[in-house]
């Protein structure tokens, strides 16, 4: 195998830093050649990974190796040259281990790019140095930005194929400035890379002096994610409760979930939702024994000092920071199904650890993702749309909007009849 620079202890890479990132951009902007070439470089990859590429990319008649077909897994998006669903890829350096979701750049597959980026910390949106921003790369970043991503990498890729001129990057830089200051995304970030010939990819460029910025990799090893959590308003919604039942530990009662907002600690009072009880936590554990304290993403066992009724569903929070409690919820929502969504539809829903059923009362309007227009007089949402509802749910949700807290404030809806998810929805 092609091994990092350094090698690194099974602790150290436990113990590493996690970043999650997305990618996106127009059919043939070169999304799967830069994941390629990125994972080339940073030599994460097998040798025999390489050989059958290599073996591929001679098989095609492309006289140099086609990186690309490292992350096109499907034998459809190798032959047709494209990605049609989310490939997952995982690497790690020295400075950080990445999870990378490669998203296709058609609009029939708007669905498969929000599932992509749903958990991602950062999104690149890569644009092609001939043809400048174009409605694809305002529809990605109107995702990114809908889904509470805080931090966006444009790629201006192929800048080989304009003689690698500054102009060319600059004015890139200026239409998407222009069109950027209707979103939401507090971090933005240009760099002009060659994905086939590495430019400014993992190593820098020397045909582009007239960039002084750091490469691709080096933006990736060191944004800073930290303070993407929510770590202000505590939430720790409870998937199970643990009670072993053995002589060991006769009394033993838990409350098994992940943290999604907030930093718990023994001996902090807690409220459990919907009684309204309150308690002191007692302890909180894990696999490798008790914590001091636990925060958002942990998955952690909590103790109550008192025996107050909990169940799955339940969320404890502490007294003084509560989320909203209610029924009807308005949410923007992606429609993930060919059968449209109606108002008055029924469907099932999931939110943190509870179920239940809603009715869609009412459709609000439906956004043109190219222009972020309102569409008002449509009112039926198809496959990949976007727009705003409101629901009703049969039993109280604890939630707060999705761009406070991305785990309590996002939602699925199901389709009861086939099982299957039909829209994944943001809480406003």
């Amino acid at each position: 195998m092609h091994n990092n620079e350094r090698e690194f202890s099974t602790e150290e890479y436990l113990n590493m830093d996690l970043l999650r990132f997305t990618t996106a951009g127009s059919v043939d902007d070169g999304k799967s050649t830069l994941i390629g070439r990125l994972l080339h470089d940073t030599k994460s990859i097998f040798e025999d990974q390489l050989d059958a590429v290599e073996k591929a990319s001679k098989k095609m008649g492309d006289h140099q190796v086609n990186l690309a077909l490292l992350t096109d897994g499907l034998r459809a998006e190798r032959e047709q040259g494209i990605t049609i669903d989310v490939a997952y890829r995982y690497f790690a350096t020295p400075k950080r281990k990445f999870i990378i979701a490669d998203t296709p750049g058609h609009i029939q597959y708007t669905r498969n790019m929000v599932t992509g980026a749903s958990t991602a910390n950062l999104a690149i949106v890569l644009v092609d140095a001939r043809h400048g921003v174009v409605e694809q790369t305002c529809r990605h970043a109107f995702i990114a930005s809908l889904l509470q991503i805080k931090h966006l990498v444009i790629c201006v890729n192929k800048m080989d194929l304009v003689d690698y001129k500054e102009e060319v990057f600059t004015e890139i830089k200026a239409d998407f400035d222009d069109f950027s200051s209707k979103l939401e995304i507090q971090d933005i970030r240009y760099i002009p890379i060659s994905a086939l010939k590495g430019d400014n990819v993992v190593d820098k460029s020397v045909n582009m002096p007239w960039y002084n910025g750091p490469t691709f990799l080096y933006t990736l090893e060191n944004v800073h994610i930290a303070s993407d959590h929510n770590f202000v308003d505590c939430r720790f919604p409870v998937q199970r409760v643990i009670r072993p039942q053995s002589d060991e530990f006769h009394d033993f009662r838990g409350y098994a979930g992940r943290i999604e907002g907030g930093i718990f600690k023994p001996g902090d009072e807690v409220l459990a939702l919907p009684s309204g009880f309150t308690s002191k936590i007692k302890s909180i554990e894990t696999m490798d024994g008790k914590l001091d304290e636990a925060f958002s993403p942990m998955s952690v066992v909590m103790t109550l000092e008192d025996e107050i009724d909990i169940s799955r569903g339940d969320m404890i929070v502490k007294p003084n920071n509560q989320p909203e409690i209610g029924q009807d919820i308005e949410l923007m929502i992606c429609w993930l199904n060919p059968k449209k969504m109606i108002p008055g539809g029924k469907y099932g829903i999931r939110h943190t650890t509870q179920e239940a059923k809603c009715i869609v009362k009412d459709i609000r309007y439906k956004v043109d993702i190219n222009t972020l227009h309102k569409i008002e007089d449509d009112l039926s949402l198809g496959l990949n749309e976007i727009g705003r509802i409101h629901i009703r749910t049969t039993k109280p949700f604890f939630y707060d909007s999705y761009k406070k807290n991305r785990g309590t404030g996002s939602i699925i809806l199901i389709d009861e009849n086939t099982n299957e998810t039909v829209g994944a929805g943001m809480i406003i």
